[in-house]
């Protein structure tokens, strides 16, 4: 329901209430009839006329009336906000099916660093974590990295290419697709802002449509990210620069914010360098320890990884943690 139709009910409800009110402050003494003449329920008309209440009174169960109305429309504070998407229990939000199109790109076997390079994920990375279900977005879906490590559902709709029965598969967000402003986001140019696109590992592709299509319509929604196993952090940098990429995060998969200190020390806050890559310019002993502390971008949550990275650490080296997002 939107707030216009929203705010169109409460004024008609309002408008309502006015009148009763103006009726019942002229009316000295009246019959049931008469105030059902004016629309409020038999319970409280009962009242008001059974005990033969003063006007003043029968304003104030009108009133009450009225309320019981407004509430009944569901416009409660909660239906003012309309929030988009709404959020279970669980904390991750429930996502409706949006709509898009999807190609395929890179080596048949949906393995490597080319499937990474945006969001900073190796070819390890791909192989050990995300296998062949994983997918370059579009501009608007990368949203300048913040998009990495996201999971969505997918799915083929009409079109004759589609997989009998319409299976869906499910991938993580890993690289960008890039724009090409020299063809038209029609015809050539998918992955041209605005347009949401996934360019797809083939084997996930073909799980949706027959390769000779080229491009499918599809329908889209985000997912919790399914992950076995801690956050993963490999190191980069030197002694002076502290860079963490960040894997296999659990829940909506994506980072917001991150910190880092040595175990028992004060918090450094990191910033985003690229993709799910986040870095401090502290100079870290290394002869301890680090805690990584990360909020995740889609339902704000933050963990403290404690064991996140072990004492004599180093670029170049990849450790993984013992809790996640679940």
């Amino acid at each position: 329901m939107s707030v216009d139709r929203g705010a169109n009910q409460l004024s008609a409800l309002l408008s309502s209430l006015y009148y009763k009110l103006a009726f019942a402050c002229d009316v000295r003494s009246s019959s049931t009839p008469a105030y059902d003449d004016i629309g409020l329920p038999a319970t409280y008309l009962g009242l008001a006329t059974m005990a033969r209440t003063p006007a003043i009174v029968a304003v104030l169960v009108m009133a009450a009336a009225a309320a019981a109305q407004l509430a009944s429309a569901g416009l409660t504070p909660q239906y003012w906000q309309d929030p988009t998407p709404s959020v279970p229990s669980t904390g991750f939000p429930t996502y409706g099916w949006e709509n898009a199109h999807a190609t395929f790109y890179g080596s048949d076997s949906g393995l490597g660093g080319d499937f990474g390079g945006a969001c900073g994920y190796s070819g390890s990375d791909i192989a050990s974590l995300y296998s062949t279900r994983t997918a370059a977005m579009s501009t608007p879906l990368f949203a300048d990295g913040a998009g990495c490590g996201r999971c969505y559902e997918i799915r083929c709709v009409q079109s004759k290419w589609c997989v009998p029965g319409s299976p869906s598969v499910v991938i993580t967000g890993t690289n960008l697709c890039p724009p090409n402003y020299y063809q038209d986001r029609d015809n050539g140019g998918w992955c041209n802002p605005p347009r949401r696109h996934f360019d797809m590992a083939p084997p996930s592709f073909y799980k949706l449509a027959a390769r000779v299509a080229g491009i499918v319509p599809i329908q889209f929604r985000r997912v919790p990210c399914q992950r076995r196993g801690g956050v993963q952090f490999c190191l980069m940098g030197n002694p002076y620069w502290l860079l963490l990429h960040v894997n296999n995060v659990g829940g909506g998969g994506d980072v917001a914010e991150m910190a880092v200190r040595e175990k028992g020390g004060q918090w450094i806050q990191m910033t985003q360098n690229w993709g799910i890559t986040y870095q401090a310019f502290a100079a870290l002993d290394k002869s301890v320890g680090l805690e990584v502390r990360i909020t995740g971008g889609t339902d704000r949550k933050t963990i403290i990884v404690g064991d996140a990275i072990p004492a004599w650490w180093g670029p170049g080296l990849c450790y993984q943690g013992s809790n996640n997002f679940w």
